[in-house]
């Protein structure tokens, strides 16, 4: 044992007075390495150590080699890996171990000061007493200054929105979070003087980042389905229904650009197109509001009073009042033979009508009274036309009565009444009106002529006055109608979209009736000259039996064996009545018959359905191919009891605007 090499765990060896062995000497440079583990820097920061306690740690380290070489026969050393340095026997066969250093408790740990070393799995303990020294493995807690790794977040969040999701893109092909697939600027095929994502966002309420996404996504013709399911992290985790709204209305935007620029084309071709113009077209963002700016320029039009005031050459004139008006004299613009120059009443008169049509076009004066409206009472009333009360039937006139004399607040009207107005209206029975209250238009004309159109000089009274009359005349002749056309607008478009949602709503609600399952049915549709048409159908909706009854015409008792005879036969205890023609008689009948027990032993009970698109549904050809030799009015029967059977199966073969659930289809 003793002749083979030994491997120790090499210890750093603190410089002792003796003279190392012979056979540590092929060693003693790379120990000489290892001892030296702590800077001369940070020795000279600690002068007040004495030296007395130097010497005696280097001195405690003497009596352990001859402690070693007593219990080297007596200790199996255990192997470990190569972490250790080979040491060759000595000739005596003893072998000298190196034993880690003992502290001074007095003095402070020089590992303190220390580069923090990995830990040493395998050290050495001696314990008093000569028969008790042994090697032990142990772990002893480190005691250096611990090094902790920072760890730098590569992304920042926010508590008030969730978390990009890691996507792989051409741009981040490693994987980092993306919120904009390439920032909020999208350039369009027809570029307008708005932003279309700014846009998009203030009519649905949608933030920008979410709206630049969408579009991005629609463009690439991603399906709606697709983004709401996969796409979840660009979109801000909106429902299908608002991505439908969304897509509807960037859908009407781009119609808007493209009849914009069409109209651009347009009037460029006939030499009409103008820089004020161009501008005007530009800062459309709705119909309305396109047609407004370009009906006076639309073939066949006689043109606005603008227009011809311009072709008479007033423009400068009316320039000239807004912006240099001590050097204006309309007296110099008087033609005598001129109509529409005749005199200085046609000349205000004209430069009247430019003022009026510019501040009528211009950007900021239509956001203002916009949001003045917001803050106040706005009404739509609606009244019995007197055209109608002479030419209409009575029983049109009727119908509407409820709005011969109608106001109401256009922020709590309801979507119903909206569509009944409207329809009563196209009838020529009902007039409506968008009353704007006067103190608007009053302090619309205030704002006009002392803040946005106020002259950069000094004004005449003569032209105050000018100015004045033509902020209301543009108020009155051209804004007036416009925000009437944009809030009967704005409303219809309400009520349809609800009216459509609510029509869901109410099929959703219908289709998904609980269906009765495992019984065998018999479905009434029921009438008075043609008979109650009978229908019996099994649990699997097979036509078992069909049979026409006379309940109301006095052979209701004779009709009553035959009936039970059917249910008898059959084994059915269930009566389905639509509730059409003679529902509440056949009802009547069927419950006096149940009460007095007639149909015993059966108990029977009965339940009335919705008949709405039974006898459409009955002579379409979807009904002839699955019931070829039955009649019509049969078949209504069969319909009746199969929608209480399984609702769903049979609603879905009736077309959608004959289930009879919407608003006002």
């Amino acid at each position: 044992m003793s002749s083979l090499p030994r491997r120790v765990k090499s210890e750093p060896k603190s410089p002792t007075s003796d003279k190392l062995p012979s056979f540590l000497s092929s060693t003693s440079e790379s120990e000489e390495e290892e001892e030296e583990w702590e800077p001369k820097s940070k020795i000279a920061r600690r002068p007040h150590l004495p030296k007395k306690t130097e010497a005696k740690t280097k001195k405690a380290a003497a009596p352990r080699s001859t402690v070693a070489r007593k219990m080297v026969k007596k200790v199996a050393i255990k192997e470990e890996m190569d972490v250790s340095l080979p040491i060759a026997p000595g000739e005596d066969n003893k072998m000298k171990l190196l034993k880690p250093k003992e502290e001074n408790v007095d003095t402070k740990p020089k590992t303190l000061n220390r580069v923090p070393e990995v830990p040493k799995k395998m050290k050495f303990n001696s314990f008093q007493g000569k028969n008790q020294n042994s090697l032990v493995s142990d772990e002893k807690p480190s005691t250096s200054v611990p090094v902790v790794k920072e760890e730098k977040c590569e992304e920042e969040f926010a508590f008030d929105e969730q978390p990009s999701k890691k996507i792989k893109l051409n741009a981040c092909p490693e994987g980092k979070p993306v919120k904009n697939l390439g920032g909020n600027k999208i350039k369009e095929e027809f570029e307008m003087n708005w932003d279309i994502v700014q846009a998009l966002s203030e009519i649905t309420n949608v933030e920008p980042w979410v709206c630049a996404n969408l579009i991005r996504l629609f463009q690439e013709e991603n399906t709606i389905p697709f983004i709401a399911r996969y796409r979840k992290e660009l979109i801000n985790n909106l429902e299908a229904d608002a991505l439908r709204e969304v897509q509807h209305a960037l859908e009407e935007l781009r119609t808007v650009a493209k009849k914009t620029h069409t109209m651009i084309q347009k009037l460029k071709k006939e030499g009409k197109l103008s820089s004020c113009l161009l501008k005007g077209l530009l800062n459309c963002r709705t119909l309305e509001e396109l047609d407004h700016v370009s009906s006076p320029y639309k073939t066949g039009s006689k043109g606005t009073k603008a227009q011809r005031a311009k072709q008479l050459g007033l423009e400068p004139a009316a320039l000239s009042l807004l912006q240099n008006p001590v050097e204006l004299n309309l007296f110099s613009y008087i033609r005598p033979n001129t109509k529409g120059l005749a005199n200085i009443q046609e000349v205000e008169a004209g430069v009247q009508h430019i003022l009026a049509d510019i501040f009528a076009k211009d950007k900021d004066t239509l956001d203002f009274i916009r949001k003045l409206c917001q803050k106040r009472y706005i009404s739509i009333q609606s009244a019995l036309a007197k055209v109608s009360s002479k030419n209409g039937s009575e029983k049109d006139i009727d119908k509407f009565q409820l709005y011969h004399d109608f106001s109401c607040n256009i922020k709590n009207i309801q979507h119903h009444q909206i569509l009944a107005i409207n329809r009563g209206e196209n009838l020529k029975i009902l007039t409506v009106k968008v009353n704007i209250p006067d103190g608007v238009k009053n302090e619309f004309c205030w704002w006009c002529v002392n803040e946005r159109w106020k002259p950069k000089q000094f004004l005449k009274p003569e032209f105050m006055r000018l100015l004045q009359s033509s902020v209301e005349d543009a108020y009155k002749r051209l804004i007036y109608p416009l925000l009437c056309r944009e809030f009967r607008s704005k409303l219809t478009s309400d009520a349809e979209k609800e009216s459509v949602m609510m029509f869901g709503r109410n099929l959703r609600q219908l289709l998904l009736t609980s269906p009765v399952r495992g019984r065998v049915l018999m479905g009434v549709d029921p009438g008075y000259k043609h008979g109650c048409k009978l229908a019996i159908i099994s649990p699997t909706s097979q036509i078992l039996h069909t049979d026409v009854v006379y309940l109301h015409s006095g052979q209701g008792f004779r009709e009553a064996e035959k009936i039970k005879r059917f249910l008898l036969q059959y084994n059915c205890s269930t009566v389905v009545i639509g509730n059409g023609t003679a529902c509440r008689e056949t009802e009547a009948y069927f419950a006096d018959l149940i009460m007095k027990k007639y149909f015993a032993p059966l108990d029977v009970v009965y339940c009335i359905v919705s008949e709405a698109g039974a006898s459409i549904y009955s002579v379409s050809p979807e009904a002839s191919k699955e019931m070829p030799d039955l009649d019509p009015n049969l078949r209504s029967a069969v319909s009746i009891a199969r929608r209480v059977q399984d609702p769903l199966a049979e609603l879905v073969k009736i077309e959608p605007k004959h289930i009879g659930v919407g608003m006002y289809q």
